[in-house]
C-alpha cells in the first residue's frame, strides 16, 4: 500500500519498512525464524510494486526507485502515454496525425503508441453495431527528415536507414500507415538543386556551433510543418521526452529564452500553423531504452551526432545530475512547468461534431488552462518563440534582426550589416513570410483603436 502522508509524493511503500520492523521484532522473539524471514524480505525487495505477484525483471530510477515485472512496467509507461493523450485532448476521432520519426528510442516508442492507439479506436469501431453513431477512426502517419545535406553520411547508410523505417512501419499493425520521406531542404520551394545550395549557404553563414544547430532545429520543424500541411495532417507529434525536455529547460535558460521557455515545455503548442503534442512529456529517456529492449523495438541509428556548444554542456551536465540522483530529469520538468503557459499552449476549440463533442467530455477535469487575459503574442520569425514586444515595421534585410528574439539575435544571426544581407536571401520563403505576417499583426494591434468596424459608416 502506498505511503498515506500528506505531503508525500515520492511513489514510496511505507509498507516495506513496516514489514521490515515486524520481521526484527520476530527475529529477536525467535531466533531460528532467521533465515526464513531474510528469505520472505528478499523475496519482498524483488517483487513487483504494482502487481506484488510477479518477480521484479525491471528497476527504473526517478522518485523512489521503481521495480517492475515486464508487463506492469509496459502499462505504466503506456499509462503514462495515455494520460498525456486524453487529459490534453491531443488526439480526437477526426484527427490526421504525423508522427515526427527520427529514429530513435523516443519517437520509435511515440510511434508504437500511436499505432496502438489506433488499433484499439478501429477495433471499438469495428464492434460497434451502430457505426453511424460510433466514433470514426483517427488516422496515422509517419514523417523522416533526410539531413544529410547537414550531417553527411554515405548513400549506403541512408538508403539502408530509409529501407529499415519503411520496414519498421510497414510491420506496424492495421490500419495502414503513409510514410513521408523529405530532405530537409523541402522547405525551399524552389528545385531540389537549388534548395540544397541555399541551405548550405545559409548553415555556412552561421559561425556560432549552437545556433547552427539551433537553426537545423527550426528548419526541422519547418520541414515537418510543411509535410503536415500538404497532406492534410491535423495534429504533428513529436517524440521529445522527459531527459530531451530538461536538457531543452537549462539551455533555454542559459540562452536567454526565459520568457519564451513555458511555450517549449507544455504538452500541446498550437501556435503552429499544424499544432504540436508532446504525449512523451512524462516519459524520462531511460524507461524508453528499457521498452524498446523489452519489445524488441527497431530503432534506426543515423543522424545521431553528438550536440556542441552549449547544447553539448547541458546535456552533460543533466546526464551527470541523473547518475548521482535518478529524478532530477523529472524534478527539472516539474519545476518548469509551473511557469504559466500561453494561450496557445491547448488545442483550440472548434466546431465540432458529436464524435468529438464525446472525445471532448472524457477530458480530465485538470486540463490546461492557460490565462486567457495576456495580450496577443507576437513571434520571433525564424524560431517562433514569442516574445513581449515587436517594434518591426517592415521585413527588410536591415530591419529583420528587430523582428528576432535576443537568442536568434545572437547565436544565428551576422554581426555585419553586409553578412546581414546575404543571410536574409538565404532564408527560406516560409520565414520571410511568417516575418511580413507579423509585421501585419502587430500593425493592425497598433492601430486597432482607430480602424473601422465592418457594420460602421464612414463619417
Amino acid at each position: 500500500m502506498a505511503c498515506n502522508g500528506t505531503g508525500c509524493q515520492s511513489g514510496c511503500y511505507k509498507e516495506t519498512t513496516e514489514d521490515q520492523d515486524e520481521n526484527k521484532v520476530a527475529a529477536d522473539a525467535n531466533p531460528d525464524n532467521n533465515n526464513n524471514i531474510n528469505n520472505n524480505n528478499r523475496r519482498h525487495l524483488t517483487t513487483c510494486l504494482k502487481c506484488k505477484a510477479t518477480e521484479a525483471t525491471v528497476f527504473t530510477g526517478g522518485d523512489g526507485g521503481g521495480r517492475f515485472c515486464a508487463d506492469c512496467f509496459r502499462s505504466n509507461l503506456y499509462g503514462k502515454f495515455k494520460l498525456a493523450v486524453t487529459s490534453n485532448a491531443m488526439i480526437s476521432p477526426t484527427d490526421k496525425v504525423l508522427v515526427a520519426f527520427s529514429g530513435g528510442p523516443s519517437s520509435r516508442v511515440a510511434l508504437q503508441f500511436v499505432s496502438e492507439m489506433q488499433l484499439k479506436a478501429q477495433k471499438n469501431y469495428d464492434a460497434t453495431a451502430n457505426r453511424e453513431r460510433s466514433l470514426p477512426v483517427f488516422g496515422v502517419g509517419v514523417a523522416f527528415i533526410d539531413e544529410s545535406e547537414i550531417h553527411p553520411v554515405t548513400s549506403a547508410a541512408l538508403d539502408k536507414a530509409v529501407e529499415d523505417i519503411k520496414e519498421i512501419v510497414s510491420n506496424l499493425q492495421l490500419p495502414t500507415k503513409e510514410l513521408h520521406v523529405a530532405p530537409i531542404n523541402h522547405v525551399y520551394s524552389t528545385k531540389i538543386s537549388d534548395g540544397k545550395q541555399m541551405l548550405k549557404n545559409l548553415t555556412n553563414s552561421v559561425g556560432d556551433a549552437t545556433g547552427k544547430e539551433d537553426l537545423l532545429a527550426h528548419l526541422r520543424m519547418l520541414s515537418l510543418q510543411k509535410i503536415a500541411i500538404e497532406n492534410g495532417y491535423t495534429k504533428l507529434v513529436l517524440g521529445s521526452c522527459t531527459s530531451r525536455i530538461a536538457c531543452h529547460v537549462l539551455a533555454a535558460t542559459v540562452k536567454g529564452q526565459g520568457y519564451s521557455l513555458a511555450a517549449d515545455i507544455q504538452y500541446a503548442d498550437a501556435r503552429w500553423d499544424v499544432p504540436v503534442v508532446l504525449p512523451l512529456r512524462d516519459c524520462p529517456l531511460q524507461e524508453l531504452n528499457i521498452l524498446c529492449n523489452l519489445d524488441s523495438l527497431k530503432i534506426v541509428d543515423i543522424f545521431n551526432e553528438t550536440c556542441a556548444g552549449i547544447n553539448g554542456l547541458v546535456s552533460s551536465f543533466v546526464k551527470t545530475l541523473q547518475e548521482e540522483n535518478p529524478s532530477r530529469e523529472c524534478t527539472i520538468v516539474r519545476t518548469a512547468g509551473k511557469l504559466t503557459p500561453f494561450p496557445f499552449n491547448r488545442i483550440p476549440e472548434a466546431n465540432v461534431d458529436d464524435a468529438d463533442l464525446v472525445s471532448q467530455r472524457r477530458q480530465k477535469k485538470f486540463n490546461l488552462k492557460p490565462i486567457e487575459s495576456l495580450p496577443p503574442e507576437s513571434f520571433c520569425p525564424i524560431c517562433n518563440s514569442p516574445m513581449s514586444c515587436y517594434s518591426n515595421p517592415e521585413p527588410r534585410p536591415e530591419l529583420f534582426r528587430a523582428a528576432c528574439c535576443p537568442s536568434c539575435q545572437y547565436q544565428i544571426l551576422p554581426d555585419e550589416a553586409s553578412s546581414m544581407d546575404q543571410f536574409y536571401s538565404f532564408l527560406p520563403e516560409s520565414i520571410i513570410t511568417r516575418a511580413k505576417n507579423g509585421n501585419q499583426k502587430w500593425m493592425r494591434e497598433k492601430i486597432q483603436d482607430c480602424l473601422l468596424l465592418d457594420d460602421e459608416d464612414e463619417v
